[in-house]
């Protein structure tokens, strides 16, 4: 990747005002006067002027024939990256401890689609965020599980969605641990008829994300520095920016993943 770091360097000068970055913000919702944006902003018209006029000078945002102000084509597009620096600033702490897997580069280049979202900490507040992410499904519930977890409430909630009919697809990470009773449930409930009828779907893959969504919500787990899964937090939204990555990552991992192998599955 070539990149001009002297060209880069004069344009993040730009955002390292507050009041410059909030001028901006403001200008991707309308066109504003500078008087107009002074008192939005709470600050002299001198001050919002001034720094309009750097905005202006570095191609970021115009001055109308009616005297307002607005974005370029090319401020614009660089505002629509705020919210990728904005979730990764605010996470900084988690991402210390974090890793984003297996991304490819163009899900990275889209996590300001995750800036929304609620991040959930705590094994149990996960594990019942999950189970209401499969109970409030009506049509289809999409997995992507680095690990594998068993409890009767999510049990009994995937078999009673099969019977209506919703639509489970699960990519499995070709090096997920299972829990040891994960056997016997299967031979009790006979997945085997699901699978048949076509409403249970699997495949297999060397993954490190874990991604659950329904047609309205959806959640992410990212593994830990080491790759190892971490089911403790989580960033769940029912925004739709968030569920489109969501849904988007899971198709992209579904259509380059293999035939699901159960002898590739380890019991803990």
């Amino acid at each position: 990747m070539k990149i001009d770091p002297d060209e880069m360097a004069d344009d993040f000068l730009e955002f390292a005002s507050s009041q410059r970055l909030s001028i901006l913000l403001k200008l991707l919702e309308k066109q504003y006067t500078v008087s107009k944006i002074a008192r939005e902003l709470d600050a002299t018209i001198p001050e919002v002027f001034r720094n309009c006029e750097r905005l202006s000078k570095a191609g970021l945002i115009e001055k109308g024939q009616d005297g307002s102000y607005a974005l370029t084509i090319y401020g614009r597009t660089v505002c629509e990256q705020f919210p990728y620096f904005a979730f990764m600033s605010k996470e900084r702490r988690y991402f210390k401890t974090h890793d984003l897997g297996d991304l490819p580069a163009k899900f990275i280049q889209r996590l300001g689609a995750l800036e929304s979202a609620q991040h959930v900490t705590g094994f149990v507040k996960v594990m019942e965020l999950c189970n209401e992410i499969y109970k409030n499904s009506n049509q289809f519930i999409y997995n992507i599980l680095s690990e594998i977890w068993y409890n009767q409430d999510i049990i009994d909630t995937i078999v009673d969605k099969l019977d209506r009919n919703v639509v489970i697809r699960s990519v499995f990470s070709e090096s997920a641990i299972i829990p040891k009773e994960r056997k016997k449930v299967i031979e009790k409930i006979d997945f085997k008829k699901y699978i048949q009828k076509g409403t249970l779907e699997r495949k297999m893959k060397k993954i490190g994300t874990s991604i659950i969504l329904n047609e309205k919500e959806a959640c992410i787990m990212f593994p830990t520095n080491d790759g190892a899964a971490d089911l403790r937090e989580m960033f769940y939204s029912d925004e739709p920016v968030f569920h489109e990555w969501c849904h988007d990552f899971f198709k992209f991992c579904w259509e380059n993943s293999g035939v699901f192998r159960e002898d590739k599955l380890r019991n803990n």
